[in-house]
C-alpha cells in the first residue's frame, strides 16, 4: 500500500502518454541539452525546480519557461523532509513558491527524496498538489550502467506513467544515454509526452 494516498503516482492508464518529470534544475550544464532532446519529439515535460537554482540561473527558468514545459516547486535547498522541521521546512517551499508565482498556475510541488513526514503531508496536500512516481529512472545511480538504466526505465514504463529524470550535473553519464533513447523508442510505439 502507498503512502500519500492523494498525492499522484500516475495519471489515467488507458492513453498512449508518458508524463516526464525532471527534478533538481535548472543548471547550465545540463537543462539546456534536456530541452534540446525534448524539443527533438516535441515533447513536453514538467520541471520541478530548486528555488537557489532558479535564482542563480533566471534566464534558464526562463528558457523553461518560454519552451511551455510546467514549473513545479522542489524546495529551495533540496531539503529531506525527514530531517527538516516543519516550519523550516514549509518556509523554504514558500520562497520557491514565490519564483514560481504566476497567476496561481504553479501549484505542484515534489518533496526531495519522496521523503515527508506525515504532519508536512497533511499541511503540504491542503495547499500543493503534490506528486510522487511509479517510474524513477535510477540516472542518480552511479552503479548503473547506461544501458541497466535504459533498460530498467522502458520496463517499468506503462500508460500514464510520470517518469522522474533529473536535471543536475550529477545524472550527465546516464542522462546522456538513457534520455535521448528512451524518448526515441516511445515515441516509436506511439506514445506521446506531455506535461502534468
Amino acid at each position: 500500500m502507498r503512502l500519500f494516498t492523494h498525492a499522484l503516482w500516475h495519471r489515467e492508464r488507458t492513453a498512449k502518454t508518458i508524463y516526464l518529470t525532471f527534478d533538481d534544475g535548472p543548471v547550465p550544464e545540463v537543462t539546456p541539452w534536456v530541452l534540446e532532446q525534448l524539443q527533438n519529439y516535441r515533447a513536453q515535460a514538467t520541471f520541478f525546480m530548486v528555488g537557489d537554482n532558479i535564482r542563480k540561473h533566471p534566464e534558464l527558468f526562463a528558457r523553461v519557461k518560454t519552451a511551455g514545459h510546467r514549473l513545479a516547486n522542489h524546495t529551495f535547498h533540496h531539503l529531506d523532509g525527514w530531517q527538516t522541521p516543519d516550519e523550516r521546512y514549509f518556509a523554504d517551499i514558500a520562497a520557491t513558491q514565490k519564483l514560481l508565482a504566476d497567476e496561481g498556475q504553479y501549484v505542484l510541488f515534489r518533496p526531495p527524496y519522496g521523503r515527508l513526514t506525515y504532519r508536512q503531508y497533511k499541511y503540504l496536500s491542503a495547499r500543493y498538489r503534490l506528486v510522487m512516481w511509479d517510474v524513477l529512472s535510477g540516472d542518480f545511480d552511479r552503479s548503473l550502467t547506461p544501458e541497466r538504466c535504459l533498460a530498467r526505465t522502458i520496463r517499468l514504463t506503462r500508460p500514464g506513467s510520470v517518469v522522474v529524470f533529473h536535471d543536475s550535473p550529477k545524472t550527465q553519464r546516464l542522462l546522456h544515454h538513457v534520455l535521448p533513447e528512451y524518448l526515441a523508442h516511445f515515441s516509436q510505439q506511439g506514445y506521446n509526452f506531455k506535461a502534468l
